[in-house]
Parts: structure tokens; sequence; C-alpha cells
């Protein structure tokens, strides 16, 4: 599977496991990475010290190349940044920011820099900032999401025509031959996220994990745009927000109704009514909690199948 992924990363698969808030700590990065993929730990919960723990973990778990996700809204970003130049940590995904603000230092630090985007103008101002690869995620996705609701179908091929640096496709992606999709329309790797929630390793909570093998066709949905759009399984948070609009909520009364911590709430303490459960579409299609690097394995054998499939039409 050698392409422009594989080589800048130096992975044996362009898979990338995405940094999730409260699911992706060292023990998934590790275990993804030892699978030939490439691990990233979700520093979005994360303080710094607690970042310099997973690190240092994460480094003495594998010899393999992992990075650091990093939303760059969060109020500590400058600490987080220092700190992971002080480790040694050599790759990095940013999003939720203005890439120009921390790309060339990084990468005068001799750092690998990757930025999520949900569009093509944001993928044109990541390329001019000197990003070394890009990540496009369709409104499928869990979790914090793009305005424009562009699907990962539209958005890969549109992205593609415009940049010319690595491109890696993200959102509904869970099986091998949805990778196999994403790589036709333009991609040169995928980032997954919600099949790896379900897996042994995530540092999610059990309860949480088992919602999202659970969850069906129309189970998610994308909301609370005035804020930070989020796609979240319905549950009794999610109908308090729809009835708040009902009601005619505004902006600052949906502040006060999300509240503080939701998200750990649900995800990683496991409480499923109060708590925001950040999940994608894709969710429908995950039917089992797994070790990481069996779902390595069964991405790349669907893959490389539906490779063979595709040859024989």
């Amino acid at each position: 599977m050698e392409n422009r992924i594989t080589q800048l990363f130096g992975i044996k698969y362009p898979i990338i496991q995405a940094g999730m808030v409260w699911a992706s700590g060292w023990r998934l990065a590790s275990a993804v990475s030892n699978a030939g993929g490439l691990g990233l730990i979700g520093a979005g919960s994360m303080y710094p010290e607690v970042l310099r723990e997973h690190i240092q973990k994460c480094q003495k778990a594998t010899d393999q190349p992992f990075g650091v996700n990093i939303p760059m809204l969060y109020p500590d970003v400058d600490k987080l940044m220092a700190l992971i130049i002080e480790m040694g940590v050599k790759i990095v995904f940013t999003a939720a920011g203005n890439p120009k603000i921390w790309t060339r230092h990084l990468k005068e630090n001799g750092i690998t820099v990757v930025h999520v985007v949900s569009s093509v103008k944001f993928a044109l101002k990541a390329q001019e900032a000197g990003v070394d690869a890009i990540v496009a995620e369709g409104f499928e996705a869990g979790g914090h999401n793009g305005r424009d609701e562009t699907t990962t179908l539209v958005l890969i091929p549109a992205v593609r025509e415009k940049i010319n640096i690595p491109l890696i496709a993200a959102g509904g992606i869970a099986t091998g031959k949805a990778m196999l999709a994403a790589m036709v329309l333009g991609a040169d790797g995928v980032q997954i996220g919600s099949r790896f929630v379900a897996s042994e390793e995530a540092s999610s909570h059990e309860l949480f994990k088992q919602r999202v093998v659970e969850a069906g066709e129309g189970d998610t949905q994308l909301t609370l745009k005035e804020l930070t759009p989020v796609r979240l399984i319905k549950n009794k948070f999610y109908h308090d927000v729809q009835k708040a609009y009902e009601d005619g909520a505004t902006k600052e009364q949906l502040k006060v109704l999300l509240g503080r911590a939701r998200a750990k709430k649900g995800m990683f303490e496991g409480d499923m009514e109060e708590g925001e459960l950040e999940i994608g579409q894709v969710s429908a299609l995950i039917h089992g909690i797994k070790p990481a690097d069996e779902i390595v394995a069964e991405l790349v054998r669907e893959f490389e199948a539906g490779k063979k499939t595709v040859s024989m039409l």
C-alpha cells in the first residue's frame, strides 16, 4: 500500500486513527501504530501534564510513528505545542483554527503537520500555510463538524481538484470498502474515528462503546450549530437541546444548557442520558468491539478484496 501518505509518515498502511476527545489515549494510539497504521493521541481533553504522560507511555509502547491531534481552540494550546516539541513528537494534526498560527513553528522544529478541514476554501488556506497534508472531513463524521454539511462523497474529489499535497479522507469511513471508495475519489489515505471508538483500547467508557455498537441508521444528528456544530447520538441531552430550539432558545441559553464537561460526562464517565455522545453516522455499520489490530487487519483485508472485485468488473 505504499503511497504518499505511507511515505510521509513512515507507516505500512495509509490508515490514520483519528485523535478523538476522551477516546484516543496512548493505548489506542500505540496499538494502531503497532498494527501498521498511524495512531494519534487526542490532546483535546488533556491538560499538559496529562498529555506528557500519554506521550511517554506511547513512546514506551511502540517504536513505530505516532502523532498528537490538537484542536487549536483550546486555551492551553501554546503549552501543549511546547510540550510536543520538548517530547520529540514528530507528527501533529491540527484542527479547529487557523493553520498559519502554528504550522511554520512546528515545521521549524522538524514536525510533520497535517490540518483538518471541512471545505475546499479551508483546504486551500491550509496548503498556503505550508502543511504537509490535509484531512478533508465530511459532515457524516462524529464530534465537531463543518457548518456547510458537505458529504465526504462530494468533499474529497472537490478538494482533490484544488490541492496538490497529500489528501486524507475522513467522515463515514469504517470499512475497507469505504477506504477503497475514498481513495478512488482522490484520497491518498483515510482517517477513521468512530470505528476505533468501538475498540478494546479506546479510553472511552464501555457503556459508550456499547451504545455506539447498538446505534442504527438515523440515531445521530448534527446540532448546536450556533455554538460549534457537533454530531451526537440521540439521547435525553439531545432531546433537551431540540426542546430548547422549539422554545426559541438564544445562543446564550444553549450555552447554559450545554454547560461544562458534557462530553466527558457521556463518553468518558458513561452517563448515557445527560452526557454528550459524539459519534459519526457510520456507527450504524459498527457491530462489535474489537482489538485495534484486528480492526486494522480487517480494513486491509476488505480493501484488498474490494480492489480485486473492482478489477473484475
